[in-house]
């Protein structure tokens, strides 16, 4: 059985299985990464660390790759949603 992991997106409470990237997260609570600078919403893309779109504040340090960070009890993300 997996162990579950409680992190915060948002302010917003999110349990994933253990193992789980900070990216997994971020969709499952129904938020996304950021926006454009022409404002369209942006999230995970290419899962590898590449493109960059998924980047968010974890813990305050910015412009993190989600996709490349596994989650943390009590982790806090935060994106530019």
């Amino acid at each position: 059985m997996l162990e579950s992991i409680e992190l915060m997106v948002n302010g917003v409470s999110v349990v994933v299985p253990s193992g789980s990237t900070v990216a997994a997260a971020i969709v499952l609570s129904g938020a996304v990464c950021r926006k454009s600078v022409t404002g369209e919403l942006r999230g995970p893309l290419c899962g590898m660390g590449v493109c960059y779109e998924c980047r968010a504040a974890i813990d305050g340090n910015a412009y993190r790759r989600t996709c490349q960070v596994l989650c943390q009890a009590g982790m806090e993300v935060t994106t530019d949603e």
